[in-house]
């Protein structure tokens, strides 16, 4: 087996840092693989009521639930319980990715109406 050659700079050069901000995701003390609850910062209903819904969609989901714990505070708890197939970590992946899809979906179909509409004669 030959080795790569040592002057090769891809190989000796590190990868280029990622800028991450600030996390705005926490497990609350308490979490099992099964259930557990989430801290989002920053978040509200907008957010709260579209993820409990796609995570419900889920079959793996035994119960998904979100409360805005103070009006003063910009934190949204969201509640996971799974069945044993799945962990509440990749129902709440999968539940973000769900919407993420939808919101593309939303976005075409938008984007082709109202360019039909901008098309259509003006009388």
């Amino acid at each position: 087996m030959a080795d790569a050659p040592a002057d090769d700079e891809a190989a000796t050069q590190a990868p280029e840092p990622v800028e991450m901000g600030p996390q705005r995701v926490r497990v609350l003390p308490g979490a099992s693989e099964t259930a557990a609850s989430f801290e989002l910062e920053g978040e509200d209903h907008t957010l709260g009521n579209a993820l409990r819904y796609m995570i419900m969609k889920n079959p793996e989901v035994e119960f998904c639930g979100y409360s805005i714990p103070h009006p003063s505070e910009a934190k949204m708890n969201v509640r996971i319980q799974t069945y044993d197939g799945t962990t509440v970590y990749d129902a709440l992946e999968k539940g973000f990715d769900d919407l993420a899809d939808l919101c593309d979906v939303v976005t075409e179909k938008f984007t082709e109406a109202r360019d039909a509409f901008v098309a259509r004669p003006h009388e």
